[in-house]
C-alpha cells in the first residue's frame, strides 16, 4: 500500500509541475527553443571570456570617446573651490549651500567660503525625526497594513533630501560658516549614526500608537525629541546660536568682524532673499502630462514647512531657464541621474561613454518616458549647474556641474555632460523666478496634482 501511496504522490507531483509550466512556465520544448537560439561564435566566447576576469565598465568603455570634451564653455558662474561630502547622502543640502556660496563670493568679491553642512544637517535629522513622530500621530487610527502607515515605519529618517530641504531649514535655522561648526567624522559618514536613530524612532513610533496613559502625543513627543537632540549632539556637536565672524576680502584683509546669530548672519549677507518663495523647482518627466504642478505627500524635511513641489515642463524650456540663470552669473540646484554613463576618470557624463550593445549582444532602446515608467531610471544626485556652452545659434551643446565629490574627483571636482545627456537624464533644476516668463509662472496658480510618498521618482537625493 505504502508503494502505491509513493507512486500517486509522485504522479500528482509531476502533475503540478506541467500544470505550472502550462501557466507560464519553461517547458522543456521552450528551454530547448531558447537554448537554439543562442549562437557561441568566436565572438560570442571572446565576450565571455572577458565578462569572466573584468569589470562590464572597463570593458564597456567605447575606445572612440575617450579623447576629453572641450572643456571651454562660453557662459560660466563664477565660483571658487569644490566641497566633498564624503560617505554621507547629503548631496542636496551641499547643492543647495553652493548656491549661495557662489553668491556671496561674487557680490562681496571673496577668496573663497563655504557654509556649514554639519550645522543645517543637525536640524535637518532633527527636523525629519518630528516629521516621522507627528506623522505617525497623524495616522495613528490607520492599521499597521496601511500604505501610508508602512512607508512611513520603512523610512523614519534618511540623509538624503531636495531643495524643499535646503530652503525650509535655512529660512527656519538660518546658516552659520563652516569654521562655526565644521565637520566631523560621524557628518561625514552618516549612515551609522542614521540607522540608530531610525531604530529609536520606530521604537517611538510604536509606542505612540499604543499610548496608554494620559499624556498629549505632543507632550510624548516632547520628550521622545529630547532624546533624538542628545544623539544629535554626541554625534554631530552642539549647534550654535550665537557666534562671531571675521569677513576679509579676497586678499585676506579684515573688512569687519561682528557677532551674529545664524539667522540674522543670513540677513547680513542675503538680505531679503526668500529661498521659499524666490524659486522653483522645474521637472523634465515625459511619463507625465507637461506644464501641471505636482505635489509629493509627507515628502518634505520640515512637518511645518513644504511638501516637494514642482512644475513639468519640456526639455526646451528647462533649457532656456537655465541658460538665462547661467548667463546673470547664478548657479542652479540640479538634479541627474548621475550614475548613467559616468566616465568618472574624464568626469564626463555622455551618452556614448560605454558601448554596451556591443559588450552584450542586444540592444537597450528604451526612451526617457519608457525609463522613468519601468524604474530603469530617476533623479539619483544633486550638483550645482554652473555653465553652458553655446553655439553659433545659441543651442548648448554641453553643460557643467559643480560636484561634491571633493577636487580630485571628476574634472577639477567638475562633471561635463553633453546636451543629448542632460535631454536623457536631467530630471530638474531649480530656478529663481526673475528668469521665468509670466505665462509660465502663471501654470503655478493652478491646484497641484498629489502624488503618494511612496512614488519611485521622488526617493530623496543622496
Amino acid at each position: 500500500m505504502k508503494r502505491f501511496i509513493t507512486l500517486a504522490v509522485a504522479l500528482m507531483t509531476i502533475g503540478s509541475v506541467s500544470a505550472q509550466q502550462d501557466k507560464g512556465g519553461i517547458t522543456e520544448d521552450m528551454m530547448r527553443e531558447i537554448r537554439l537560439g543562442h549562437t557561441d561564435s568566436a565572438a560570442e566566447k571572446a565576450a565571455r571570456n572577458a565578462l569572466a576576469q573584468n569589470a562590464i565598465p572597463e570593458l564597456a568603455t567605447n575606445a572612440d570617446n575617450l579623447a576629453m570634451i572641450d572643456t571651454h564653455f562660453s557662459h560660466r558662474v563664477t565660483t571658487k573651490g569644490i566641497t566633498d561630502q564624503h560617505q554621507s547622502g547629503r548631496c542636496w543640502l551641499f547643492t543647495g549651500l553652493n548656491v549661495l556660496r557662489a553668491q556671496m563670493i561674487e557680490e562681496y568679491d571673496l577668496a573663497g567660503m563655504e557654509f556649514s553642512q554639519n550645522y543645517l544637517f543637525f536640524y535637518d535629522q532633527l527636523e525629519k525625526s518630528n516629521l516621522f513622530l507627528q506623522a505617525v500621530i497623524d495616522t495613528k487610527h490607520l492599521p499597521m497594513e496601511d500604505r501610508q502607515v508602512e512607508w512611513l515605519f520603512k523610512n523614519p529618517l534618511s540623509d538624503g533630501g531636495q531643495f524643499t530641504g535646503v530652503s525650509n531649514l535655512i529660512m527656519k535655522y538660518g546658516v552659520v560658516p563652516r569654521e562655526v561648526m565644521p565637520e566631523n567624522y560621524q557628518s561625514n559618514n552618516t549612515s551609522q549614526v542614521s540607522n540608530l536613530i531610525q531604530l529609536k524612532l520606530r521604537e517611538f513610533g510604536l509606542a505612540l500608537r499604543n499610548q496608554k496613559d494620559r499624556r498629549s502625543p505632543v507632550a510624548l513627543k516632547t520628550e521622545m525629541l529630547k532624546e533624538i537632540y542628545s544623539m544629535l549632539v554626541r554625534a554631530y556637536g552642539v549647534p550654535p546660536t550665537e557666534f562671531e565672524w571675521t569677513l576679509r576680502d579676497k586678499e585676506g584683509n579684515v573688512v569687519k568682524t561682528e557677532t551674529y546669530t545664524p539667522k540674522s548672519f543670513y540677513a547680513e549677507y542675503f538680505g531679503d532673499l526668500d529661498l521659499e518663495n524666490d524659486y522653483v523647482m522645474v521637472m523634465n518627466d515625459p511619463s507625465r502630462e507637461y506644464h501641471k504642478v505636482y505635489e509629493i505627500e509627507y515628502d518634505r524635511h520640515v512637518y511645518d514647512g513644504d511638501n516637494w513641489l514642482y512644475l513639468n515642463l519640456p526639455i526646451d524650456e528647462v533649457k532656456a531657464l537655465a541658460i538665462a540663470s547661467i548667463k546673470d552669473n547664478k548657479a542652479m540646484y540640479f538634479s541627474c541621474d548621475v550614475g548613467k554613463f559616468l566616465l568618472s576618470k574624464k568626469g564626463t557624463l555622455d551618452v556614448n561613454n560605454f558601448d554596451y550593445e556591443s559588450l552584450m549582444g542586444v540592444d537597450f532602446p528604451m526612451n526617457k518616458e519608457e525609463r522613468v515608467r519601468t524604474f530603469a531610471s530617476g533623479s539619483s544626485h544633486a550638483m550645482t549647474l554652473i555653465a553652458v556652452d553655446l553655439d553659433d545659434e545659441g543651442n548648448p551643446t554641453k553643460w557643467m556641474v559643480e560636484n561634491s565629490w571633493g577636487p580630485q574627483a571628476g574634472w577639477q571636482g567638475n562633471l561635463i555632460m553633453t546636451d543629448e545627456w542632460f535631454e536623457e537624464y536631467m530630471f530638474r533644476v531649480v530656478v529663481n523666478k526673475k528668469y521665468i516668463p509670466a505665462e509660465t509662472l502663471k501654470l503655478l496658480e493652478q491646484k497641484p496634482v498629489m502624488l503618494p510618498s511612496w512614488d519611485p521618482m521622488f526617493a530623496p537625493e543622496n
